[in-house]
């Protein structure tokens, strides 16, 4: 059975723009469980990453309460939070967020490292971790050396080198050929199937069948229902 690992519970999100109060996210409650992956879908600006930030603990809610493994998390403080984003949480961003004038094993070494792991046992976990990836022969590599399909690989081997319980994709295929996309989503489906909790941000409806469950959000509304797959395109 899966096992929830994060709840938001009437969430809200506002934003002041000038004289104008923007609801990013409407009133919002949502399980995440381990064990799944789950897409949260929907049309460039309708809310989906701000409720991405919410459940990875990046931004506060303006109202609402998440939980963590039952932990209420909107009244830590920010190196709180930032504490568990480096404990819990494994990010895979759509342009990679690599550091160019580090090699790819230098790249998934950095979380340890800001973790406080000896170099020698950061290196020896980032090496495993680029392996589970199919990666360990381009370690070497520069990102500018590596293909973006290559580069999705090294992010996703960064977030997980930490054995983090939650993985969370902003946009992971949107900068990848067909073909690349479908591998980094199998990768992705298969490291749900190890009792982690992988949750996907895209647009893209063809991501759909990769996943166990799928949220929509459109206009800052959350639903089980997709109400226009024109939106998307």
């Amino acid at each position: 059975m899966n096992q929830a690992i994060v709840q938001v519970k009437n969430v809200k999100k506002t934003y002041q723009s000038g004289d104008t109060l923007v609801t990013a996210l409407d009133s919002t409650t949502e399980t995440f469980n381990k064990g799944e992956l789950t897409l949260i879908m929907g049309p460039s600006g309708s809310g989906k990453t701000t409720l991405l930030s919410l459940v990875g603990c990046v931004i506060y809610p303006t109202s609402g309460d998440v939980y963590l493994k039952n932990l209420q998390v909107n009244n830590l403080s920010e190196n709180e939070l930032a504490n568990i984003r480096l404990n819990t949480i494994g990010f895979v961003f759509q342009q990679f967020n690599l550091i160019e004038p580090l090699t790819a094993l230098e790249n998934v070494m950095q979380p340890l490292i800001l973790q406080g792991v000896s170099n020698k046992e950061a290196k020896e976990r980032a090496l495993i971790a680029l392996e589970k990836v199919n990666l360990l022969e381009r370690k070497n590599n520069l990102p500018k050396k590596l293909s973006g399909g290559q580069k999705q690989r090294v992010a996703i081997a960064r977030a997980l080198v930490t054995n983090p319980e939650i993985i969370l994709c902003d946009e992971p295929t949107a900068s990848l050929d067909a073909k690349s996309g479908a591998t980094i989503m199998e990768e992705l489906k298969q490291l749900s199937r190890q009792d982690k909790a992988v949750i996907i941000v895209t647009h893209d409806l063809r991501l759909r069948k990769f996943a166990d469950r799928i949220v929509y959000v459109e206009e800052g509304k959350v639903s089980n229902t997709i109400s226009n797959e024109e939106d998307y395109k």
